[in-house]
């Protein structure tokens, strides 16, 4: 069985807002802010800061 290019993005988005729940998560009890990319640049945000849904 061959899966379908839409099956494979959907779960390959899955997992990346997992990893990224994960990354957040751990900024927020460290307390060391996140390096984004925003307006062409390199920012860096205190990771309260970041949404989690």
């Amino acid at each position: 069985m061959v899966k379908s290019s839409l099956e494979v993005h959907k779960k390959a988005e899955q997992a990346m807002r997992e990893a990224v729940y994960k990354v957040v998560k751990e900024h927020r009890k460290t307390g060391i802010p996140l390096a984004i990319w925003k307006n062409g640049k390199v920012v860096r945000v205190p990771a309260k800061k970041i949404k989690l849904n």
